[in-house]
């Protein structure tokens, strides 16, 4: 959604992983816990194992770069083999069933959001040939960013075609970025880490992908990040309409970056469900409504400029039981409808 675009309500969505290994379950679940105004997402299912992981979903749409699985994992190789054919046919296969779904609706949702991997945790997660990452070197750290600009446009045209209508919006995760930015991933021989990586690179790096979305008809690109160092200004600096980021260790000083972009018009896709222990019990939602609200009312935003929020569980639900993530869905929806209350009043 357009940054100037002014936003009306708060809205649920989550951010991706999700348990078990049907498509279909996935998205009935997805789909009936998140209707309109809330956005529902396609699932990324990693218990199907090699090729639906969201590393390798997000590799197989590299353009003229073929991936294969080595033991230590995902590998830039010279030609396509089964591991990419693996990854390319989960993805189809989830699209058309999404697209089944979505057509059995009276009702389709209004948008739908999608998941791809950063051009820097790609790149922090590929390996070269010789058993390195492929951050190590630059000229790879550009070709894959550019290969993923460039296969962007078809990804995002296969699933308009999938939800007809719909507005697409993107969340592009950068799970390594801290480490990325920092020079804390290890080399292959675990003696010594990889060089940091200039931030002007990496906001060149993201720039590219946004723009390439949004010349692909996205409406709406948010950049998904850790909160440990969440770099809040390279982000929106890129031109990304907003950041997604769990909210329990954020810094006053990070909060202060947030209700600037919130001023400027950007989103806030605000991770205030912790899900870091799936046998826990969930907290009351009037518990976690004030973990936004707060610190939100003690910058000195209205109340009124909620509706920049998304609310997000803090991280993916591949780890819950099915029944598990379908309480999280219904609880988050709980949790905006709570921060829509606060708007109103």
């Amino acid at each position: 959604m357009p940054a100037e675009t002014v936003q009306k309500q708060v809205t649920a969505t989550a951010l991706g992983p999700w348990p078990g290994t049907d498509p279909a379950e996935a998205a009935r679940v997805i789909r009936g816990e998140l209707g309109s105004p809330h956005l529902p997402f396609l699932a990324e299912l990693p218990d199907r194992g090699v090729g639906s992981d969201t590393l390798g979903r997000s590799a197989s749409l590299l353009v003229d770069m073929a991936i294969d699985v080595q033991p230590h994992g995902w590998r830039l190789v010279d030609r396509p083999g089964k591991d990419l054919r693996r990854a390319k046919s989960a993805l189809a296969t989830d699209i058309n069933v999404l697209a089944d779904i979505a057509g059995s609706e009276e009702s389709s949702a209004e948008a739908l959001k999608i998941q791809l991997r950063g051009p820097m945790s790609l790149a922090a997660g590929l390996y070269l040939h010789n058993g390195e990452r492929a951050l190590l070197d630059y000229g790879a750290r550009r070709d894959i960013a550019e290969s993923l600009a460039a296969g962007v446009a078809e990804h995002v045209a296969r699933i308009r075609a999938a939800v007809p209508g719909a507005e697409v919006v993107i969340q592009l995760d950068e799970p390594d970025i801290a480490s990325v930015l920092a020079g804390t991933i290890p080399t292959s021989s675990g003696y010594r880490t990889l060089r940091s990586i200039p931030g002007e690179e990496v906001t060149g790096a993201w720039r590219l992908v946004i723009d390439a979305l949004r010349a692909a008809g996205v409406v709406e690109t948010v950049v998904a990040v850790p909160e440990i160092e969440a770099p809040i200004q390279q982000i929106l600096a890129a031109g990304a309409d907003g950041i997604a980021v769990p909210l329990k260790a954020l810094t006053t000083r990070q909060w202060e970056h947030i209700a600037t972009a919130v001023e400027a018009g950007k989103r806030l896709w605000a991770g205030a469900l912790p899900t870091d222990n799936p046998r826990a019990t969930l907290p009351r939602t009037a518990e976690v409504v004030d973990t936004v609200w707060r610190p939100w009312h003690q910058l000195g935003l209205p109340a009124s400029n909620l509706g920049a929020v998304r609310v997000t569980p803090s991280g993916g639900l591949a780890g819950y039981s099915p029944s598990g993530a379908q309480e999280i869905l219904s609880r988050l929806t709980q949790l905006a409808d709570g921060l829509n209350q606060l708007a109103l009043g």
